[in-house]
């Protein structure tokens, strides 16, 4: 059976999804606001808020670390200027991790190199994100592993050969794992999501939950990948979609959250368990929109009922229902009827 458990909450086929707010680096650098969205997702349903984690001078080279970096969504004149005034450090994390326990919500990280990955094991966060762009870092996947904490795995951009290759790595050390259906497009076309390699993902991992990274623009693609078998819903997140900053365009408000997380429940109730049966809701407006076979006029006893002696006339469950007809048609009365009465196998001796 497939399941996993992250700080405590099970994820298997028949529970809700787990939805991870992807807040990345959406808070432009600022503790306060980091903790205003990690907030704003508790309150929309959220199991989880997520960071992204890099250690910045050991994983760029010296060239892209100084390439310039001019634009509208820059925060620095260099990308190594802009990639460190949007890190956040020890200090930062530890007040997020100590506000996440206040507010009752999960807190990790995706750790792009080993000294993130060892950032992180210090602060004993309860998960490991691994991005798209590390499906092939082999290292850093065993390295991962070997921390002990479930791990949940973009693959953006990849082949199955990739994923599996990725799996591979990671599974005979470490079963505690999520593979992510991703498409590494920001934002990503719909035509593009292949929200069906849910599928493929299930068949080839079987006792690996499945779940969706979606960088689209909306919230109803969660709920198609939900019903394909996906238990972990992962989006980005932000309190304004205007604010600077590359990722705010495709990721969602509050609001959005919030009926998404709603969505997702009221999906895995909707679905039911596959057992057609009447409701006792469905039993009243049933009744009112159905039709009984009744006297299409005063009938004596001993008629012998003609389609011309029956009427279909609502409401319905006062007497025989329509698909008695060929029982009815042809049947003896034993006592009279008057126009309009229900006819009742009571009333009706057995056709020979």
């Amino acid at each position: 059976m497939r399941q996993l458990t992250i700080d405590g909450v099970r994820i298997d086929d028949s529970t809700d999804a787990y939805v991870i707010a992807e807040v990345g680096h959406n808070h432009g650098g600022d503790l306060e606001t980091c903790k205003q969205l990690f907030k704003a997702a508790k309150e929309a349903g959220a199991h989880a808020v997520k960071l992204q984690k890099r250690d910045n001078r050991s994983l760029y080279t010296r060239e892209a670390y100084a390439k310039s970096y001019d634009n509208e969504n820059s925060f620095g004149a260099t990308y190594g200027e802009h990639r460190e005034a949007l890190e956040f450090g020890l200090r930062e994390y530890r007040a997020l991790q100590q506000y996440c326990k206040e507010l009752g919500i999960s807190f990790y990280s995706t750790a792009f190199d080993i000294p993130s990955a060892d950032f992180l094991a210090e602060l004993d966060v309860p998960a490991y994100k691994i991005a798209s762009g590390d499906l092939k870092t082999t290292p850093l996947l065993k390295h991962v592993a070997r921390i002990g904490k479930p791990m949940i795995l973009s693959t953006g951009g990849a082949t199955m050969e990739d994923v599996k290759r990725a799996a591979d790595a990671i599974l005979p050390i470490n079963t505690q794992l999520c593979i992510l259906q991703c498409t590494a497009g920001y934002p990503a076309k719909f035509e593009e999501l292949d929200l069906r390699v849910i599928e493929t993902f299930r068949r080839e991992f079987p006792e690996v939950v499945i779940g969706l990274s979606s960088h689209d623009n909306g919230i109803a693609m969660a709920v198609a990948a939900y019903i394909l078998g996906a238990r972990v819903i992962e989006k980005h997140f932000t309190m304004n979609r205007a604010w600077k900053g590359t990722d705010h365009a495709f990721s969602l408000e509050p609001t959005g959250l919030r009926k998404m997380v709603r969505d997702l429940q009221r999906t895995r109730v909707a679905l039911g368990d596959g057992v057609k049966k009447v409701h006792q809701t469905e039993k009243a407006p049933l009744q009112k929109m159905g039709k009984t076979l009744v006297a299409a006029r005063p009938l004596a006893a001993g008629t012998v009922l003609t389609a011309a002696d029956v009427a279909m006339k609502s409401p319905g469950g006062t007497g025989l229902a329509p698909h008695h007809w060929d029982e009815v048609i042809g049947a003896k009365l034993k006592a009279p009827l008057a126009e309009e009465a229900a006819i009742t196998f009571e009333v009706l001796e057995r056709k020979a």
